[in-house]
């Protein structure tokens, strides 16, 4: 390249404003509003930017949710943010079916001060056996309950809950199949 064209390009790149996305956007507009003493403006903007950044790691959840088992039929999977308003949460959901016609729905919720309240129940063994069976899902602790439900805190910041009209088994199957290594990391 000679130098006339990476002083073009580097002058190109320069002019070109960063590439934006709407949670960058909402975050920017709040800012606007707010030193316009926009105050009305500024909140819902960043109300806004917190709904996006809620949906954007619902999508995060949907790339953690098991394939279906060996012979099970997996539905589309489907993802929900709630504002603050609302206790919030993030959550992200599959339905499987076996050919008997059983169930299972596995679901992560996050962004919910409702899973830390859940995690600390969960910390004490006392009150988490007082709530189903302990068990071991990887390196995690969980709880099953007497329906044979799995339910279980990765980062003392997402629940992970296993539910439907399979087995006991199969849900534990369904527990054991959800990355809890990447999920620890988001």
């Amino acid at each position: 390249m000679t130098i006339a064209r990476f002083v073009f390009v580097a002058v190109l790149l320069a002019a070109t404003p960063a590439f934006a996305d709407d949670i960058t956007d909402a975050m920017d507009q709040a800012r606007k509003a707010y030193q316009a003493g926009d105050l009305a403006n500024a909140k819902q903007s960043l109300d806004m930017a917190s709904q996006l950044v809620g949906q954007k790691n619902a999508e995060g959840f949907a790339t953690l949710l098991p394939p279906a088992l060996p012979g099970w039929k997996a539905e589309k999977v489907e993802t929900a943010a709630i504002g603050a308003g609302m206790f919030g949460a993030t959550s992200a959901s599959r339905r499987y079916s076996s050919p008997d016609g059983k169930h299972v729905e596995v679901r992560i919720t996050g962004d919910s001060s409702m899973v830390m309240q859940f995690a600390q129940l969960l910390a004490n063994p006392a009150i988490a056996g007082a709530m189903g069976k302990l068990v071991r899902v990887g390196n995690q602790r969980a709880v099953q309950t007497h329906e044979g439900d799995v339910n279980m805190v990765v980062a003392n910041k997402y629940l992970v809950s296993v539910n439907g009209s399979a087995g006991e088994d199969v849900k534990l199957s369904y527990a054991q199949a959800v990355d809890v290594a990447k999920l620890s990391k988001m």
